[in-house]
């Protein structure tokens, strides 16, 4: 069993020395850093972290959120790393998932970001109800406009092909057939 160490701060102002001088003193020497938002997955010391680690390893952070932005997004990095046989040690929350109460704990972890994504989803979808109500559009914007639709099927109708008609209004094959199939009977 190996500890290793992930250490984040968000911006180039913040260093990593508190975070750093905390896992040295539990003994950790293999520390992966980054200065990078928790938001984002590509970060290269978690990437090389997570290559580095092998089944028994132990992951040290100073809390929790060093591991993400989301409580869903670290939820799912821990499932990960249990999938993988690797453990994680948090100073802050006195978490440790090699323990049963550390596992219990991500357990509620892992209940509440599920809760968190059920509240997300009704909040979007309330906020396009509440948007299609007042007449805006909702969803991706139209590939193309009420008048280059028009055109298109006029295009169809004389007898255009479909490689001439994408050519000429600039979108592509899928969209056209798209509306085409929406208005089986041209356009008089």
């Amino acid at each position: 069993m190996t500890a290793v160490g992930y250490i984040r701060v968000s911006s180039e102002q913040q260093t990593h020395d508190a975070q750093r001088d905390a896992l040295t003193a539990l003994g950790v020497e293999r520390i992966f850093a980054d200065k990078a938002s928790g938001g984002r997955q590509d970060r290269p010391g978690y990437l090389d972290l997570l290559a580095y680690v092998r089944p028994g390893d132990v992951i040290v952070v100073t809390s929790l959120d060093r591991f993400g932005r989301s409580l869903s997004g670290i939820v799912n990095t821990v499932a990960d790393l249990a999938t993988r046989q690797v453990h994680i040690r948090t100073i802050r929350e006195s978490i440790d998932t090699s323990t049963d109460v550390g596992r219990l704990l991500m357990g509620i972890f892992g209940s509440l970001a599920e809760y968190e994504r059920t509240l997300i989803r009704e909040r979007a979808s309330v906020a396009r109800a509440a948007a299609r109500a007042r007449g805006k559009h909702v969803g991706r914007p139209r590939a193309m406009t009420r008048e280059q639709e028009l055109d298109a099927l006029a295009l169809r109708q004389a007898g255009r092909s479909a490689a001439d008609i994408v050519r000429n209004l600039g979108v592509s094959r899928s969209t056209l057939y798209r509306l085409l199939a929406a208005h089986p009977d041209p356009v008089q």
